[in-house]
């Protein structure tokens, strides 16, 4: 039942002192967070914790949420706001000392089961994909996954990002160019399925999430 409610009616609820609700709406938009701050921020660790406290901004701030906007964009900006204060923190500390070494900016799952040769195959473009993805500039790489890989309109981008249409437009214009350049017309066909946030992750923030909610309800 609880599942059949508006973004917007369990704002209101959550407001209304039925904080569990919250969980909701976390799980609903796990995928877009990730995704919004998985664009700026690479390190998956510095992902979830990014995740985990854009989700406490918004739990905190949820009183200041108006319904001019759809409240996945609201949260959307939130996390990208959390996302761009991370990375300007890790390079700053990353500026005080030498990194150790490289590692890989995601994560690579390897299977003991033989796969179809047609799913290696697409699994392999996707890995080339998201390289091609990370190797954009960071001001079309946020416009490209919110646009073609989250699914947000134009102006959703846009308020998100704080910059208007026209700049979404030419920005994921040169984006979907430089990437054609890597991965061809293939693009299309695999953008939805990158970036994945699967269960277990989800699980992992809402937890961490909601346990955080109790200190902040007690403060």
């Amino acid at each position: 039942m609880s599942m059949r409610l508006t973004d917007s009616e369990i704002v209101q609820r959550v407001r209304n002192g039925e904080h569990a609700l919250f969980e909701i709406l976390m799980r609903r938009h796990n995928q877009r967070v990730y995704r919004a701050a998985r664009a700026v921020v690479k390190d998956e660790a510095e992902v979830e914790d990014v995740m985990q406290q854009a989700y406490i901004n918004a739990f905190t701030h949820l009183h200041q949420f108006e319904n001019r906007s759809e409240f996945s964009t609201w949260l959307t900006r939130i996390a990208l706001n959390e996302a761009f204060a991370r990375r300007q923190k890790m390079q700053r500390l990353e500026s005080l000392s030498v990194p150790a070494g490289d590692g890989a900016s995601i994560e690579e799952v390897t299977s003991t089961q033989p796969d179809p040769e047609r799913q290696a195959y697409a699994e392999e473009l996707r890995r080339v994909l998201e390289h091609a993805i990370d190797e954009l500039p960071e001001s079309y790489r946020t416009v490209f996954i919110l646009r073609d890989v989250e699914g947000l309109s134009t102006s959703e981008t846009g308020a998100g990002l704080g910059i208007g249409d026209e700049a979404v437009k030419t920005r994921l214009h040169r984006a979907r160019a430089m990437i054609r350049r890597s991965v061809s017309a293939r693009v299309g066909a695999l953008s939805d399925s990158t970036f994945q946030f699967q269960a277990p992750r989800c699980d992992r923030v809402v937890a961490a999430v909601l346990e955080s909610m109790l200190f902040v309800r007690s403060e």
